[in-house]
């Protein structure tokens, strides 16, 4: 590759770079199965994982690093100054989620730049970000749905 570390030609230095994967596209792949209940496709084991997986979500810092990393990749120390963290912090945080497979790495030159894994991390974070909203603000799904509004009961 013809830039800067030998990465993409366009390589800047800078979070806006163009890097050879391409960001999350906000689809969903690797075929889904949704024909079975989650019950169905979890065993101890597999509960024990996803466990694991919710609790790196567990911490407002990993989550202000995966959405950052859901604009785009970026190298780990843009990643630290975007998300207000120290460097060694931040990269602490970056490898346990490296460990979870919730982030992927590319070495730049001395730069690493940091992306979501695939795009099941991408929709995960929205799907949490977006129940939140829905709890804070239940007349959104009504006003949506164009329906009468219902009364909302909270146990």
């Amino acid at each position: 590759m013809g830039g800067a570390g030998g990465c993409s030609p366009y390589y800047t230095g800078t979070c806006e770079c163009l890097f050879t994967h391409a960001p999350y596209d906000g689809r969903m792949g690797h075929g889904m199965n949704r024909s079975t209940t989650a019950r169905e496709r979890l065993d101890a084991v597999g509960a024990n994982a996803v466990a694991t997986t919710l609790q790196a979500l567990a911490t407002p810092s990993r989550l202000l690093i995966l959405a950052r990393l859901q604009e785009g990749p970026c190298a780990a120390t843009e990643l630290a100054d975007a998300v207000g963290m120290e460097r060694s912090a931040c990269s602490h945080q970056l490898r346990l989620l490296r460990n979870l497979g919730l982030v992927d790495t590319e070495r730049h030159g001395r730069s690493i730049v940091y992306s979501l894994y695939d795009d099941h991390v991408a929709d995960l974070l929205d799907q949490a970000i977006g129940h939140v909203e829905h709890l804070r603000n239940p007349r959104i799904d009504v006003e949506a749905d164009g329906g009468e509004e219902l009364e909302v009961v909270r146990a």
